[in-house]
């Protein structure tokens, strides 16, 4: 298969799939093209010692704790479903 042969058979096979499918392909996608790595910020990097820091005094919650408090604090967000968070 030749360049453009390998490109329109991509874009069919990309263009042929259900919305859902469409999103979690296109997040992978462009993660998988991307040449830089990411920098956490420093409220990032605080949020994570914060987390770090009370799982060691012993403070840990269950996924569905943590993601039902996301929900609630940021009800914009799309969040993904049980199978495309664990791939």
């Amino acid at each position: 298969m030749n360049t453009a042969e390998i490109k329109l058979d991509l874009f069919r096979k990309i263009d042929s799939l259900k919305e859902s499918d469409l999103e979690k392909v296109y997040n992978k996608f462009i993660a998988l093209l991307s040449t830089t790595s990411y920098e956490l910020s420093k409220a990032e990097k605080a949020a994570i010692d914060e987390a770090l820091e009370a799982s060691k005094e012993g403070h840990t919650y269950t996924r569905e704790e943590v993601m039902e408090e996301a929900r609630q604090k940021y009800p914009n967000l799309n969040f993904l479903n049980e199978e495309s968070s664990l791939e």
